[in-house]
């Protein structure tokens, strides 16, 4: 467990557009992208939410925190997030990312400043409750990136396996990690 209590925040998935359906609902072996996350939350997290668009009615065996945002950016699932959750130091996971692990996540958040990230992405990452107000002002302002966010905060890069960092974008992407899950 981390040094410190964490709060771990799935982030269900935006439109999807590339992958055709929700990411959240799309299988990977026997369970589903939003599944396998939560149990990932569930084994590193002392408290576990997702977030995401209650309009878009996935049908999720665990509650969804609706962003309360009109965009469609990983900003506004930070931002959400740091809102409710009660510990101060928050790990984020997309749901299109299923091969990152507890360990992972113990990683980003014993290294988090106001932020931890891995190399080369700002998800997944450990963010700081302290960094709320700048993450609003970005998500009112429509400064939606954030990459740029992460730039202005006091961040860490924290040195992951770059094969958990494998996103599913597209169908095709989620075959070729189930065959390397069979092998």
């Amino acid at each position: 467990m981390a040094d410190r209590g964490l709060t771990g925040v799935l982030l269900a998935g935006g439109a999807s557009v590339r992958f055709g359906s929700p990411k959240a609902l799309a299988r990977l072996g026997d369970v589903t992208l939003a599944e396998r996350a939560w149990r990932v939350l569930g084994e590193a997290c002392e408290e576990r939410l997702a977030v995401g668009k209650a309009a878009d009615g996935l049908a999720l065996p665990f509650p969804l925190l609706d962003d309360g945002s009109h965009v469609r950016a990983p900003l506004a699932g930070l931002v959400a997030g740091l809102r409710a959750a009660t510990n101060e130091v928050v790990v984020f996971l997309p749901v299109d990312m299923p091969l990152v692990d507890a360990a992972a996540l113990h990683q980003l958040g014993d290294a988090c400043r106001e932020a931890a990230v891995p190399n080369g992405s700002p998800l997944p990452g450990a963010y700081r409750r302290i960094v709320l107000p700048r993450l609003e002002q970005r998500l009112a302002a429509g400064q939606l990136r954030l990459t740029d966010a992460v730039a202005e905060l006091d961040a860490v890069v924290v040195d992951l396996d770059p094969a958990q960092l494998a996103n599913v974008n597209e169908p095709s992407d989620l075959e070729q990690l189930a065959l390397r899950d069979m092998s």
